[in-house]
C-alpha cells in the first residue's frame, strides 16, 4: 500500500517542483543591472584555484561575445550573470550599447541556468543576414544540453525563441557568405572538436567531427580550439591536443582551413586533409611543444589582410598556478605566407590570464591583464595595451589602461568589428575569495567606462572611470 503511495505522490511531486522552478525562472526578462557571474573550478592548489574569479565573459572558446553592428550603430554583447553579488546562478545574459547615444538598455535574460553556477555554460553571439540575433548557449558535457535562441525581431534584443536542444559546448559560430558555420566541442568522454552548418539557421547538417588526434592507437584525444573567418568565405581553427584526454597536458598546435563552407579541408599551403584529423604528425600541425613538455592555452585568433592566419597563446610549464609554472610567456604565431613564425610578448602570471588580439597591417594591437595583479598567481590582473609595428616580432608596452584596482580584471573580450569607445570588455573580481564582479569597456586609446550594476531606468549612459 504504502509503494502505491508513493507511486502516485511522487510524479505529482515532482511535477509541483517542476511547475515550481520555471516559476521562479528570468528567462525572457529585462533584468535590472549587469551583475557578471563569480565562479572557482575547486581545484585547489598551493597557490589557489586552477581558475576562479570573474569569469563573466569566460572562456576563451566561447568565441564571438560582442558584435558591432553598423546597420543600426549599436553593439551587442553576451555574458554571463548572475541575480547578485552574493549569489551564484548562471544567467545567460545579452546586452546593446548605442553608439550613437552613448547609453545602455537593461540587458536580457534569453537563459536562465535554473541552478548552474558554471560560466562553461556562458553564451556566445552571431548576427546573421537579416539582423535576427542569434545566442548559442553552451553547455557542460552530456550533462547538461546546449540551446540556441533567436531574436524576435532584428536588432532587438527584447525577445527570444529556443531553436534547439543539443550536445554542444564551447560555441564558436560564423557567419558567412555561405550561411551559418559553428565550430563546437563535443564531450565524449573527452573533448573532441565538431562542426555544423546551416543555410538558413532552420535547418542544421549533421555534426561533423573535425579531430581526435591520439598519440597511439587505442589511446584517447582531446582538443580546445579559437576560429575564425576571412572574408565571409575562409574559416579556420587552430587547436591543441590533450595527450591521452588529459585536459592538464594540453599541447602542441595545430591549423586547418576550409574555403568551401567545410566540404573539404586543408593545411596553410593547402595540402588536402581527412577528417576527422587523427594523426599526430599530421602536416597540419604547426608547432611540436609536446617535445619541449610545454603547455599551451588559447586566446584568440585573426587573419591579416591578406587571409594569413594568426594565433595568440600562453605558453607555460603546466597546469597548477603559481611560480612552479612560470613563466606564463604570451607567444603569437603567424603564417608569413611561406612559413610559419612565433614571436615572445610578454608574461603574466597565471594560464588562465586572456587578452585579444587586433591586427590592422604592421599596426598590431593587444590588450591583455599582463599588469602586476591586485591578487597575484589568480586569473587576471591589471589591463594592459601593447602594440607591435614590425608584425608581431617586437612589442612595446603601450600603456596601462587599468591601475591600483581592488580585485583582478579578467578574460578582455574583443566585439567584433568593434567601434569605438565599445572595442573590448571585461569582468573584474577577487579570484582567491568569493567578491562582487562589474562588468566594463573601453577602447584602444585606454578609456574605460564600467556598466551599472543597479539600473532604475530602462536607458543609462555607462560610468566614466579613470584608473
Amino acid at each position: 500500500m504504502f509503494t502505491h503511495i508513493l507511486k502516485v505522490f511522487i510524479p505529482i511531486f515532482n511535477l509541483i517542483v517542476c511547475h515550481s522552478l520555471l516559476a521562479q525562472s528570468l528567462e525572457n526578462q529585462k533584468f535590472p543591472g549587469f551583475r557578471p557571474i563569480w565562479f572557482e573550478l575547486n581545484q585547489k592548489y598551493e597557490y589557489g584555484d586552477k581558475y576562479s574569479g570573474a569569469l563573466g565573459t569566460y572562456t576563451a572558446k566561447h568565441r564571438p561575445l560582442a558584435i558591432y553592428s553598423p546597420e543600426v550603430n549599436k553593439t551587442f554583447f553576451v555574458y554571463g550573470g548572475t541575480k547578485d553579488y552574493d549569489q551564484k546562478h548562471l544567467l545567460c545574459m545579452i546586452g546593446v550599447y548605442d553608439n550613437s547615444t552613448g547609453e545602455v538598455a537593461k540587458p536580457f535574460v534569453v537563459s536562465d541556468k535554473m541552478g548552474v553556477d558554471d560560466p562553461h555554460d556562458n553564451p556566445s553571439i552571431l548576427i546573421d543576414e537579416d539582423g535576427f540575433i542569434w545566442v548559442f548557449v553552451s553547455g557542460r558535457g552530456r550533462k547538461r544540453p546546449g540551446f540556441k535562441y533567436k531574436s524576435l525581431v532584428p536588432y532587438d534584443i527584447n525577445g527570444f525563441i529556443k531553436l534547439s536542444t543539443e550536445d554542444m559546448t564551447y560555441p564558436q559560430p560564423l557567419n558567412t557568405q555561405m550561411g551559418i558555420f559553428n565550430f563546437f566541442t563535443k564531450y565524449t568522454g573527452i573533448r573532441q572538436l565538431y562542426f555544423e552548418k546551416s543555410d538558413n539557421g532552420q535547418t542544421w547538417t549533421d555534426d561533423k567531427l573535425l579531430a581526435a588526434i591520439p598519440v597511439r592507437s587505442g589511446e584517447k584525444s582531446g582538443h580546445y580550439q579559437v576560429s575564425a573567418q576571412y572574408n565571409g568565405q575562409k574559416v579556420g581553427t587552430f587547436f591543441n591536443r590533450h595527450p591521452n584526454g588529459q585536459v592538464d597536458k594540453r599541447t602542441d598546435l595545430y591549423y586547418m582551413e576550409s574555403n568551401d563552407f567545410g566540404n573539404t579541408w586543408q593545411t596553410v599551403d593547402q595540402l588536402i586533409l581527412d577528417l576527422p584529423l587523427t594523426d599526430l604528425n599530421s602536416p597540419a600541425r604547426v608547432i611540436n611543444y609536446a617535445v619541449a613538455k610545454k603547455n599551451i592555452y588559447l586566446k584568440d585568433m585573426v587573419y591579416d589582410k591578406i587571409g594569413n592566419p594568426i594565433c595568440l597563446y600562453l605558453k607555460s610549464n603546466g597546469h597548477r598556478p603559481g611560480p612552479n609554472s612560470a613563466p606564463y610567456q604570451w607567444e603569437v604565431t603567424l603564417w608569413t605566407g611561406t612559413k610559419w613564425s612565433t614571436h615572445e610578448i610578454m608574461t603574466s602570471d597565471h594560464n588562465y590570464d586572456m587578452g585579444s588580439l587586433w591586427v590592422n597591417d604592421n599596426l598590431w594591437k593587444l590588450v591583455v591583464p599582463s599588469g602586476l595583479a591586485p591578487q597575484k598567481w589568480g586569473v587576471g590582473g591589471e589591463i594592459e595595451i601593447w602594440t607591435s609595428t614590425d608584425k608581431g616580432k617586437n612589442w612595446t608596452k603601450e600603456k596601462a589602461v587599468t591601475n591600483s584596482s581592488d580585485f583582478n580584471h579578467s578574460y578582455i573580450r574583443k566585439v567584433m568589428d568593434g567601434k569605438s569607445p565599445f572595442i573590448y570588455f571585461w569582468a573584474d573580481g577577487n579570484p582567491h575569495e568569493f567578491s562582487k564582479s562589474q562588468l566594463y569597456f573601453g577602447d584602444l586609446n585606454g578609456d574605460v567606462f564600467r556598466l551599472p550594476y543597479i539600473m532604475n531606468d530602462d536607458f543609462i549612459k555607462p560610468q566614466r572611470i579613470d584608473f
